[in-house]
């Protein structure tokens, strides 16, 4: 029977056992962006928590085939090659390259889970891709992470929490609720039921979401970012710090 529990922040991680695997969300909008940049031909996307590891970490990648990405505060980061934007990690910026990405929450969250055996990354694009990886490497115990912002709850990834509760129990043909490991789980998946019809909506109304809208126009991130099961990848953790297509 799979066990499943969600960690709204990454400060909720429990201190003590390890789970057969970790799924990290960062919907607004790390592991979107991650999920395209792959999708799109990325070789490799490596996740720094701290700048200077990340700039340490890149010069020893050829000149010519890496791409510093990242934000703080959802702002680029100056002398960075992209943003944290999904709709900006196209094929003809990426392909054939790696991303060398911090950004303010999502990263983080991957740092902290990154000893769990398994870790994949989720968003709204690439639930149904996510459930069956898990059905398929028979993950009895399921952490489900999110990044939330700056270690407070976040609507729009206990969204995805939920959409991805349900997807998994669709998969195994079970009632979500019969999944679920405690009380955010199980809040996770009712959210899910309220807003499953226009998930726009959700990411728009979530305070970061809203944080967004006054930084500029991200309408195409918020199109892209709701976009149910549009991806068919899923990264996944192949060295510490390291995703790729597994």
């Amino acid at each position: 029977m799979k066990v499943v529990r969600y960690c709204p922040t990454l400060e909720a991680v429990p201190g003590r056992g390890r789970p057969d695997a970790a799924v990290v969300i960062d919907v607004l909008r790390a592991t979107t962006t991650m999920g395209w940049a792959l999708h799109n031909g990325a070789t490799a996307v490596h996740v720094f928590a701290d700048l200077d590891a990340l700039r340490r970490a890149a010069t020893a990648a050829p000149h010519g085939q890496r791409l510093l990405a990242g934000e703080r505060g959802g702002r680029p980061l100056e002398g960075f090659d992209l943003g944290n934007s999904p709709v900006a990690v196209t094929p003809a910026v990426v392909e054939g390259k790696q991303l060398f990405l911090s950004t303010t929450n999502g990263t983080r969250a991957l740092e902290r889970v990154q000893a769990v055996p398994r870790v994949f990354t989720c968003s709204l694009n690439n639930l149904a891709a996510v459930a069956e990886r898990l059905q398929a490497v028979a993950a009895g115990h399921v952490w489900i992470v999110g990044s939330g912002w700056e270690g407070s709850y976040s609507l729009e990834d206990s969204l995805a929490a939920g959409a991805l509760l349900h997807t998994m129990a669709t998969a195994l043909g079970s009632d979500p609720q019969t999944l679920c490991g405690n009380d955010e789980t199980t809040a996770a998946a009712a959210l899910w039921q309220v807003w499953r019809h226009n998930p726009e909506a959700c990411l728009r109304l979530a305070t970061h979401g809203q944080r967004l809208q006054r930084l500029g126009n991200h309408d195409a991130d918020f199109r892209c970012c709701a976009a149910v099961n549009s991806l068919a990848v899923v990264p996944t953790q192949v060295h510490p710090g390291v995703f790729g297509l597994g």
